[in-house]
């Protein structure tokens, strides 16, 4: 009988304790990562505004009311959660529009970002915080290097 009722707390337990993120991406299901570019806190589906035909994410409501009333201001980092959320893939190098290295790649916010040259990625390599985020994700330097992900679309234009 006793075994029987440890047995029972053990399989208790282990039915109470829910899937570990490995569980749950071996499930299929795809773990949500933004960081919100008003705060830089960690970003959630629910607070989202259109932009540049995908979505940007925040942390809050108060987050998402400083953007609506000032969107130019955060637009290097939109177009950085862009990149970070997988919706805008690179292409190009963002300072030259010229085709990109392996080798030649850094880290900018957590994006990795390839260039086409050592002094193209030492620029940027060089630069820190927001001056490192205009360099890759200003308008400009979007428009050069990135592209909206497709695969998302198509899906749902198939439906």
């Amino acid at each position: 009988m006793q075994r029987f009722l440890m047995f029972s707390m053990i399989l208790g337990l282990a039915l109470a304790v829910p899937g570990s993120a490995d569980e749950k991406k071996a499930e299929g299901k795809k773990e949500f990562k933004a960081t919100c570019l008003v705060s830089g806190k960690d970003a959630v589906r629910e607070q989202s505004v259109a932009y540049k035909e995908k979505k940007v994410y925040f942390c809050c409501g108060n987050c998402k009311a400083a953007y609506e009333k000032e969107p130019a201001k955060f637009t290097n980092k939109a177009n950085w959660q862009l990149a970070q959320t997988r919706q805008y893939v690179q292409t190009k190098c963002p300072l030259s529009g010229g085709a990109v290295k392996k080798e030649q790649t850094t880290e900018i916010g957590g994006v990795k970002v390839a260039f086409c040259c050592g002094d193209c990625k030492g620029k940027a390599a060089a630069a820190t915080g927001d001056d490192q985020v205009a360099l890759a994700f200003s308008d400009e330097a979007f428009a050069k290097a990135f592209e909206p992900r497709q695969g998302q679309n198509k899906k749902k234009k198939a439906e």
